[in-house]
């Protein structure tokens, strides 16, 4: 996760000049705002970075405390996929979509054709894609109105090649920091069993790993615990394991203040995007000796699956960029160690100078 020091938790008291400000100071191109009167759609999409190509990333639909909140998470994301696209040599940028969910009843379908002719108007600077809140059915509706879709019904599910990408990081992270070219018999913490967290797990297990894991649907826990035969534990205490690996798979700011004096851990390496609270806890991290697997490096799976779609690469150039992750990690965990330098802020660096 990249400093948002100016976007803190307080948006709802930032003015228009703060958003800009950032903007500025963060290397924007566009911020695009869209209302629909016919529908009541209100929508935002932040276009980071083009130097790469055009704009990808997905288009978020959940509720909001406020409109400021909304762009906050646009613009943050945005900034995120500019630099997890440069990370995995894409040529594509960096943006993403907001559409305000209403807490009122509303026409699903009828946003989507909205937001589809919005995405549009745009010429291809913004590719939009699933996220939170999305499904392929509104994909398809988009799609109706523009060719500017990386996810489609036709194009299959991204979340196999997420979780071959965390594997093959978890493996970087193994052979760099433990000295080991097998996972089997080493201790793996899961915190969320979604589909790339639980098809990571099965990942794990057929290579001999020992899992311990942890997620609020306890129907996925204990198809874990009889398929894999894993061990489970709350989801306040997935991170207090000792093991040798801790990989988060659930919701973003994991890493923070509370939870680092916890860890028992060697190595962090999970799906989940935006683990580090603030840039500074990556520092934390590196001070403790845990060896921290960028998120936007080990989690590009997904993205790569998704662009190269789009791009109409095929199936075997695909699987070879996602494997490719484990040579990127461990070419970031060899610069932070001769740089002296926290993984995370080795990353960054590495995004920006193919940014510049």
């Amino acid at each position: 996760m990249m400093a948002v020091d100016t976007l803190n938790s307080n948006t709802h008291s930032l003015t228009d000049e703060d958003f800009l400000d950032y903007a500025m100071s963060h290397g924007f191109g566009d911020l695009h705002f869209k209302v629909d009167p016919a529908t009541g759609m209100k929508a935002i999409i932040a276009i980071h970075n083009t130097k790469l190509g055009p704009a990808l990333g997905g288009c978020r639909f959940i509720e909001y405390d406020n409109t400021a909140s909304a762009i906050k998470d646009a613009m943050r994301l945005a900034r995120g996929m500019s630099f997890k696209a440069a990370s995995v040599n894409l040529p594509l940028g960096g943006g993403k979509s907001v559409i305000i969910k209403p807490k009122q009843a509303f026409d699903r379908n009828a946003y989507f054709h909205a937001f589809g002719k919005f995405v549009e108007e745009l010429n291809g600077r913004y590719i939009t894609a699933l996220d939170s809140g999305t499904l392929l059915d509104d994909m398809e509706i988009i799609a109706e109105h523009t060719n500017y879709v990386a996810s489609k019904r036709n194009q299959g599910d991204p979340s196999p090649y997420t979780a071959r990408g965390v594997l093959r990081g978890i493996e970087a992270a193994v052979s760099f920091k433990l000295n080991k070219d097998s996972l089997s018999g080493l201790h793996i913490a899961i915190q969320g069993l979604g589909h790339v967290g639980f098809a990571l797990a099965s990942h794990l297990h057929e290579l001999g790993a020992k899992l311990t894991v942890a997620d609020v649907n306890s129907d996925m826990v204990n198809k874990a615990v009889n398929e894999f035969g894993a061990t489970a534990v709350s989801t306040d205490s997935i991170h207090k394991v000792a093991c040798d690996v801790f990989a988060p798979c659930a919701l973003g700011a994991i890493l923070n203040d509370l939870s680092i004096p916890q860890l028992q851990t060697n190595i962090i390496a999970g799906a989940a995007n935006n683990q580090l609270a603030h840039t500074y806890h990556g520092e934390s991290l590196f001070d403790k000796g845990i060896l921290y697997a960028p998120d936007y490096v080990i989690n590009a799976g997904g993205l790569i699956f998704a662009g190269h779609k789009y791009l109409m690469q095929s199936d075997t150039t695909i699987l070879q960029e996602v494997d490719n992750i484990n040579q990127l990690l461990l070419n970031i965990f060899i610069r932070s160690a001769k740089e002296n330098k926290p993984t995370n802020d080795i990353a960054d660096l590495i995004a920006k100078e193919k940014l510049a």
